[in-house]
């Protein structure tokens, strides 16, 4: 029987040993990808490099010149080898991925909770992994359309 799948979308924000702790007993019964964010990270990046912190939509932060969207992702990519190196030292497998489509050479950032609603047919579960003020709002979205998807806290 093939073992069953589970995407969690994390905060960059929620990089803590009680995270990872709970991230590494989801690989005891499951194949986890882990996307990972970086929401309060590329708002300081864009401000110190001289830029708005861009525009926030219904699909999240829109980044307008090619210049802000690499270094959105340069922040998501340090993340992305941080969160590995970290869950690594642990023993902990799993595949890390950040939000960024690349649709024929065109940076696409997508917000992280977008990309888990996108991959809801390809894994078993889900979990958002938010803070403790955003989980109502969040619970509220995705309960009555997505049973697939779980909301869980934790705090800074």
């Amino acid at each position: 029987m093939l073992r069953k799948n589970c995407l969690i979308k994390i905060s960059g924000d929620l990089f803590k040993d009680e995270v990872f702790e709970w991230i590494k007993s989801l690989t005891k019964k499951y194949f986890v990808v882990v996307c990972v964010g970086g929401g309060t990270q590329i708002s300081e990046a864009l401000i110190k490099a001289g830029f708005s912190k861009g525009e926030f939509g219904p699909l999240g932060r829109e980044l307008k010149t090619f210049e802000q969207k690499q270094l959105a992702r340069d922040v998501l990519e340090k993340n992305q080898v941080k969160l590995q190196d970290r869950l690594a030292k642990m023993g902990v497998q799993v595949a890390v991925v950040i939000p960024v489509i690349d649709v024929g050479s065109v940076l696409c950032h997508v917000n992280g909770d977008q990309y888990v609603i996108n991959a809801y047919h390809g894994f078993d579960l889900s979990y958002i992994i938010t803070t403790t003020n955003r989980v109502g709002d969040k619970k509220k979205f995705f309960k009555p359309y997505y049973p697939k998807i779980k909301v869980k806290a934790f705090d800074f």
